[in-house]
């Protein structure tokens, strides 16, 4: 019999010693990748040493903070989710650009713009609801680790020299075998400790091949601070600042594109059985982010982003408690003032690191997959993710007109990542735009309205060559949808003026829906679900409303965001000598 907390959502309360093994386990995924990559971005530029210490410290700290605020969810900040955060690797070739052309103080004003271009997405996401679909969605997490695994296979040769040939190969299958041995075969709490016992077994193994560096972690002090190194702010906006800018606000985009699909992914896999997606969280996801590249760009140090280690644990242990999110935010603080405490797992051998890496990015790769499938895939669909993928995977390997790409690139960074994600957002946008033009309304959201809305269906059924049947089921399903939705708002905005639109539009053989509120409190799409299990019929007795709506139409999708709600009905026509309801 599993653990409560495997399988228990993001509230679950974890034991002592899982949360410390838990954490222990994200350190060792999350630090090196956040250390690495700012001495890879200041060391590549040139920049002292002094710099470069103060410029890690403030990552892993504020890479700490954001960690734990994505888990406790402060106002309109965070998920309320376990998501993992650290230096941004995509971002990496702008900000060497950066540090080149104008030292820390142009990097700080970048990054800053950078910050508010996330801010602008998290305050308006609903604009842009209809191009940031699961599809793109998915499709970008898939290609996360087809950009990522690259660089991680790497490090299976990082080994140091004069190192015995079998060290690296046999840390690298040790890892293997004990990680993937136990998830595959281990029942109950032992399931949970598969990952840092693979970790644990490649280490010991690497050090009897003298692959653990040892040194480094006897060397290092137990308690360090750097000195502080504020850069400023450059606010003469020279050419380099305007050179670069493009290339900033691109890799602003991407960033805001794979934290809205991590978020998304994370709501998926933390919840048994799956919820529909919360976009406040997606928002507070955003907006977190948003407020530590502020806080970044204004130290002089490298954007940070979301990190894929909290959805790969969640959906191999079950396990995915935001409490798991404080305890590491709050580790990460800790260790950016522990040099000795940091070198421990820095001393973590690349072979080890690569392999369990490669199994998380395995684990990944399927929840993209999910997160793709989980509003169903037809034809346009499966067209824009396949072909968005392959383009991804031939552009990382350099096997699309390498030439050609490279020129028109510039030199703006472009890998497998970015170029089927921005493939998948152009090709939706086209399937959007070139769909059939929508019908609108716009009116009071109260009861007064539903007279002026059904005529509004009932005229575009006409126009659309629907029969009365169809007619009938349109009118029917509008009702009931307004009727909802004004159940479910919330009471503290009832005496404000709110507006609802409602948009129609004929798509294939059938009719879609689409309502625009201001906000309710529970998702309607989620209690629909629940009223097609077992025993749910006595405690929703009262919800006639929801039971003609889950009756009438196939699809009921409901996308939540601050200060807007958003409802999205699909119709299809009776079945001949089926009967009506409504």
């Amino acid at each position: 019999m599993k653990p409560d907390y495997v399988d228990g959502g993001p509230d679950a309360r974890l034991p002592a010693a899982v949360m410390a093994g838990l954490t222990l386990q994200l350190l060792g995924l999350v630090v090196p990748g956040t250390v690495v990559y700012t001495m890879v971005v200041f060391r590549a530029a040139g920049q002292p040493e002094a710099v470069l210490l103060w410029a890690l410290f403030v990552s892993v700290l504020v890479c700490g903070a954001v960690t734990a605020l994505h888990a406790v969810r402060v106002g309109r900040l965070g998920s309320g989710y376990l998501i993992p955060t650290g230096t941004w690797g995509p971002a990496v070739a702008v900000a060497i650009a950066a540090l080149e052309a104008g030292g820390p103080a142009l990097l700080a004003t970048l990054v800053v713009v950078l910050s508010g271009f996330q801010f602008v997405v998290s305050a308006r996401l609903a604009w842009f609801r209809h191009f940031l679909t699961p599809t793109v969605t998915g499709t970008v997490i898939m290609l996360v680790p087809v950009t990522v695994m690259p660089v991680i296979l790497e490090q299976l040769d990082n080994v140091p020299d004069g190192a015995l040939d079998a060290g690296a190969p046999t840390s690298a299958l040790a890892t293997l075998a004990v990680a993937v041995g136990i998830m595959l075969k281990a029942r109950g709490a032992l399931r949970l400790w598969a990952p840092i016992i693979g970790i644990v077994a490649g280490s010991l193994v690497a050090a009897g091949f003298g692959l653990y560096d040892t040194d480094r972690v006897v060397a290092a002090p137990w308690v360090g601070f750097p000195q502080a190194r504020w850069p400023g702010i450059d606010l003469g906006f020279e050419a380099a600042f305007w050179g670069l800018l493009p290339a900033f606000v691109f890799i602003a985009a991407v960033c805001t594109v794979q934290a809205i699909s991590g978020s998304v992914a994370i709501q998926r896999v933390s919840w048994k059985p799956a919820r529909a997606v919360d976009f406040r969280a997606v928002q507070g996801t955003v907006a977190s982010d948003a407020a530590g590249n502020l806080v970044l760009g204004l130290a002089g140090a490298a954007p940070l982003g979301f990190r894929p280690t909290g959805i790969a644990m969640a959906e191999i242990t079950g396990v995915a408690s935001r409490w798991l999110g404080v305890a590491l935010g709050a580790a990460l603080v800790v260790f950016a003032c522990l040099p000795k405490a940091l070198a421990v797992v820095l001393a973590t051998p690349g072979p080890v690191v690569a392999t369990f890496i490669a199994i998380m990015m395995a684990t990944l790769f399927i929840v993209g997959v999910k997160v793709v499938l989980q509003d169903g895939i037809d034809y346009r669909k499966g067209v824009i993710v396949g072909i968005s993928f392959w383009i991804g995977v031939g552009i990382e390997h350099g096997d699309i007109f390498p030439d050609l790409v490279a020129g028109l690139a510039g030199d703006m960074p472009l890998n497998g990542m970015l170029a089927g994600g921005v493939f998948a957002i152009v090709a939706t946008l086209f399937s959007e735009l070139t769909k059939g033009r929508r019908s609108r309304i716009e009116v009071p959201f109260d009861r007064s309205a539903l007279g002026a809305i059904r005529a509004f269906v009932t005229s575009f059924a006409l126009r659309a060559g629907w029969d009365e049947a169809m007619a009938a089921r349109l009118d029917a399903v509008t009702e009931e949808a307004l009727l909802t939705l004004l159940g479910e708002g919330d009471p503290a905005l009832a005496t404000k003026s709110r507006r609802l639109l409602v948009t129609a539009r004929r798509e294939g053989g059938g009719t879609t829906l689409e309502f625009v509120a201001s906000p309710g409190e529970s998702n309607l799409q989620d209690r629909i679900a629940v009223l097609g299990e077992a025993g749910a019929a006595e405690a929703f007795e009262q919800d006639v409303s929801l039971r003609l709506l889950r009756h009438l139409a196939p699809s009921v999708r409901h996308q939540q965001y601050h200060d807007t709600d958003i409802v999205t009905v699909r119709v299809e026509p009776p079945r001949p000598g089926a009967g009506q309801s409504g």
